[in-house]
């Protein structure tokens, strides 16, 4: 695995995106966490076809600015980018857009695990 690469992830906001019906606000603007989900699954994604049989990451920071709404009807893209490689731990850069500029952008930590090592510790 090297670092550089990126995966989009995309998304059309609809109803049950909006801040409103996840809880995160009143307004009918797409949520700051479903923003942040779908720049979570670009960094999974950036990886995925890297790691050994057995393997998966998750998630373990995340920080982002949301710096402009976006409503219902609109598509929202997601990038992360790989920028460091320390060990198990992923750091990656994101940026979330939608058609009319950036909306948000922040960096996010993953951590290579094995999939049934990790599931073990579930209660």
């Amino acid at each position: 695995m090297q670092t550089g690469l990126k995966h989009t992830s995309t998304l059309v906001v609809e109803d049950k995106h909006l801040a409103c019906n996840v809880g995160s606000g009143d307004m009918k603007v797409l949520g700051t966490p479903m923003m942040m989900a779908l720049m979570e699954n670009a960094a999974m994604m950036a990886v995925r076809d890297e790691l050994a049989e057995g393997q998966t990451t998750v998630g373990g920071f995340i920080s982002s600015s949301h710096i402009k709404p976006t409503g219902s009807g609109h598509t929202v893209t997601a990038t992360a980018e790989l920028i460091a490689i320390e060990g198990r731990k992923l750091k990656f850069k994101l940026s979330a857009s939608d058609e009319y500029g950036l909306i948000g952008e922040g960096e996010h930590l993953r951590f290579i695990v094995d999939r049934e090592k990790f599931m073990e510790k579930v209660d």
